[in-house]
């Protein structure tokens, strides 16, 4: 509450004397494109906080609100236009925004895309080539959700959540960091995301399925889009990206699967549309030095994070985004406030923000 209150706060003097804009200034922000990303579009926003990633979700009111206020500000733009600005090297204008949706959820093309085409909008969505048209799901979900079932499980294990995994056959005791997993399961998420292979987070995956039974209707809920709604939407004008075969956090993985991750999903995709593939999102917004030359080598032209970092020698492939969701930008009292969305977007709130991401140095 209190958090809330003080972010309350700070938005609202930092907007009514304009000096969201001021220090967006100071701080670099203006000279970089404004762009939104999203990950689920759902009818209403969940009640439930063990169904889904919270920070994942936005209600379709709740876009519509946050998109009509951007709209009457910015001029939306698709990736491609800002790609071919940020080329040229002149500056940005100020004015311009673009629309990105990360994973490819089946509810984007139900509840985002009537959206956008109602109101003209572009936008981007960037898809995780293996899993269209199947039933599986994003790794990230499914472990989110085995997660949060297993938290009582692991209430009464010894050494917490590392404890009852190895009760489980799962060892984590070799990997730096481990041994302060936290118990909130989105907290754990990221902490194993940040630390482990997509080989052993698929190991925990199967051990815990072992033990936590997941609905199918839950399952069904996060279902990837089918290819014919990739289709509809990229016939539509819609930009179609690559996130990746298997969304595997690069920065874990070695060469070899990050070459497929990448190269794959762009070979696979520009078989079914007929066009070159450009623009590549970084799964989780991990990079390090070496996949971001991996990601430029597999022919994309430009390249989109979650944070502020960039890497000098590849300025088109590190574009920053601000990822929003259903309480982004909500007040203390748990209403819209416009305050805190255009300190959102003028990356204000940004600068005393520390990035949790890892980023290896860029090398000469």
């Amino acid at each position: 509450m209190l958090r809330g209150l003080l972010k309350t706060g700070v938005a609202l003097a930092l907007h009514g004397t304009n000096s969201d804009r001021l220090l967006a200034n100071i701080g670099g922000s203006r000279r970089l494109p404004v762009v939104i990303g999203y990950h689920r579009t759902v009818a209403e926003f969940p009640s439930n906080s063990l169904s889904t990633i919270p920070s994942m979700c936005i209600s379709t009111k709740m876009l519509e609100r946050q998109l009509d206020w951007i709209g009457r500000r910015y001029r939306f733009v698709a990736l491609d236009e800002l790609g071919a600005l940020m080329e040229s090297g002149n500056s940005i204008p100020e004015r311009i925004a673009a629309v990105t949706f990360d994973d490819g959820y089946q509810d984007v093309y139900e509840h985002a895309f009537p959206l956008l085409k109602k109101k003209g909008i572009p936008a981007a969505v960037f898809v995780v080539t293996d899993l269209i048209g199947t039933s599986q799901l994003q790794i990230h979900d499914l472990l989110y959700l085995l997660l949060a079932r297993a938290t009582l499980k692991w209430d009464s294990a010894p050494q917490g959540m590392p404890g009852f995994l190895a009760s489980l056959g799962i060892s984590l005791s070799p990997t730096p960091g481990t041994a302060t997993i936290p118990h909130d399961p989105h907290a754990a998420l990221e902490t194993l995301i940040g630390i482990l292979p997509q080989s052993a987070m698929l190991s925990v995956i199967e051990a815990l399925q072992a033990k936590v039974t997941l609905s199918q209707n839950t399952l069904k809920e996060h279902r990837a889009m089918s290819w014919q709604a990739v289709k509809e939407m990229h016939a539509a004008g819609i930009t179609i990206g690559s996130h990746g075969r298997t969304h595997a956090v690069l920065p874990n993985e070695n060469a070899e699967k990050v070459e497929q991750e990448a190269v794959g999903s762009r070979e696979i995709l520009e078989k079914f549309l007929g066009e070159k593939i450009r623009h590549f999102a970084y799964p989780c917004g991990q990079y390090d030095a070496a996949t971001v030359k991996a990601v430029a080598q597999a022919g994309y032209r430009f390249g989109y994070t979650i944070c502020k970092h960039r890497d000098s020698r590849f300025p088109l492939l590190t574009i920053p985004r601000k990822m929003l969701w259903e309480k982004s930008c909500l007040n203390a009292l748990g209403a819209f406030s416009p305050s805190i969305l255009s300190c959102h977007m003028h990356g204000s709130l940004d600068i005393v923000a520390r990035c949790k991401l890892k980023h290896a140095p860029a090398v000469a």
